[in-house]
């Protein structure tokens, strides 16, 4: 029986990839584990490179798109599929250190933790241009404000969380950057983590500081609807 899961988006990643998947495998030595990689419809070489990685490592699956369907879509096919009932996430450009996975899978094994549904990894010392640092800070600081959600970094990849609720979730495009909101308001505790950050290794980054702006104003309302409309009253089933 698997008992975690690890779920890796990623689009054109061959010159991480292999790095990456090689942290994986020192970071969780001797635990019960699963590597899925969501291939995004990459076209750099990195389909042959799993391929023959997966020869030698029984325990990586790999699921791949003909067509990009983003970040979001990805996470949520490899949850889909995944055999552990916690999942933990890191991007696919080695930006997320793999040896920080334990650090945030174990608050979900820890005696007592039933109702803990997500562990949020925070990022110190972050390793991006300014631009991208002052974009994602202001970003941060206004879906803080708008929903109260007690999360300072909800960008980072790294997180762990319990299979089940999170497949519960209402999914839509772009829902990574919400899960501490989303959790919170299906009534499950969230737990915050920090962590350290990478210079990517090679490739570049499939996304700009505008393109963010734009999908994440349009996300931030149709979050706090979503909040503002759950579902308030969870019976109990009567006994006799």
């Amino acid at each position: 029986m698997t008992d975690i899961s690890i779920v890796i988006p990623a689009r054109n990643e061959a010159e991480n990839i292999a790095t990456l998947l090689d942290g994986i495998d020192a970071a969780l030595a001797g635990q019960d584990y699963e590597v899925i990689v969501v291939d995004d419809a990459s076209d750099d070489g990195m389909e042959g490179i799993l391929k023959a990685r997966m020869a030698q490592a029984p325990q990586l699956r790999v699921l791949r798109n003909t067509r990009a369907g983003g970040q979001s879509a990805a996470v949520h096919s490899g949850v889909q599929v995944a055999k552990g009932a916690i999942c933990a996430t890191l991007d696919g450009d080695g930006q997320n250190p793999p040896e920080e996975l334990p650090k945030l899978i174990a608050p979900l094994q820890a005696p007592g933790s039933e109702k803990i549904g997500l562990v949020a990894g925070q990022r110190v010392g972050r390793q991006d241009t300014l631009s991208k640092k002052l974009a994602s800070r202001f970003a941060n600081a206004l879906r803080s404000w708008v929903l109260k959600d007690g999360t300072r970094d909800t960008g980072c990849g790294l997180k762990a969380f319990r299979r089940a609720p999170f497949l519960e979730l209402p999914y839509f495009d772009h829902m990574h950057r919400y899960l501490p909101a989303l959790f919170s308001r299906d009534g499950w505790g969230v737990a915050h983590v920090d962590v350290a950050h990478r210079a990517r290794g090679g490739g570049r980054s499939h996304y700009s500081n505008l393109q963010r702006g734009l999908v994440g104003a349009v996300d931030l309302l149709a979050v706090a609807w979503l909040i503002r409309r759950r579902k308030k009253s969870r019976p109990t089933e009567v006994t006799q």
